[in-house]
């Protein structure tokens, strides 16, 4: 029995330490994880424009006539410098709606590949405008091929970049997760051993008093 005893208070010491060990880890992890990703955000030097603002976006996508079921931003970032996974996130929103307006709504699937030429069938006309078929392409003098549709190429650069933004977004989502997660380890670990030792300590102040000799009562005459 004492030799299962003591098994446990050293296999829940042993536990409890990894624990801790792991906490540790993984809150050094997560923080350097996010100070990756806030200062490669800060090096390229991103700043919010003046119209990213709830009050002036809105503004704007009502003069560009977008319809009202696009989701507009809730938070600024005008004039801010984006270092951070959340302002990347709302900088990529704007982004979004910027685009919308450049190409009046239409996302890069409703639009064709090329400019439609004058005369160009309704049904072979996309619902953003232009045409996937390239007999009804508009055709450049020089080279002689279809011209692409230039509204259509904006969003391979939007999706690019917002891409990018928002994956920084999760990427400093997910160090703050570790950092939670070790805070959590740490935790556990330092109660864990509090709880071992606490019982070890408990069954050794026992045996000690079992084990002490009991005191002789003399008689008074």
């Amino acid at each position: 029995m004492f030799t299962n005893k003591r098994f446990f208070e050293w296999g829940g010491i042993a536990a409890s330490m990894i624990l801790v060990i792991f906490g540790i880890v993984a809150i050094v992890l997560g923080v350097s994880g996010r100070d990756t990703v806030r200062s490669s955000l800060k090096q390229e030097a991103i700043v919010g424009t003046p119209d990213m603002t709830p009050t002036a976006i809105k503004a704007e996508a009502k003069q560009a006539g977008l319809p009202a079921s696009i989701k507009l931003p809730t938070e600024s970032v005008a004039g801010k410098t984006i270092n951070t996974g959340s302002e990347a996130r709302a900088f990529a929103k704007y982004m979004r709606i910027h685009t919308l307006e450049a190409t009046k709504g239409y996302t890069y699937a409703q639009m064709g590949r090329y400019i439609a030429k004058d005369g160009t069938p309704q049904a072979q006309l996309a619902a953003g405008g232009g045409t996937d078929n390239p007999q009804y392409a508009l055709v450049d003098p020089t080279t002689k091929q279809p011209v692409a549709n230039g509204a259509r190429d904006i969003w391979v650069t939007e999706t690019a970049l917002t891409t990018a933004l928002n994956t920084s977004y999760m990427a400093e989502q997910l160090a703050n997760f570790g950092i939670v997660v070790g805070i959590a380890f740490l935790l556990s670990g330092i109660g864990f051993g509090v709880l071992t030792l606490g019982g070890a300590l408990r069954r050794q102040s026992k045996a000690a008093a079992e084990a002490a000799p009991a005191r002789k009562v003399v008689p008074a005459s």
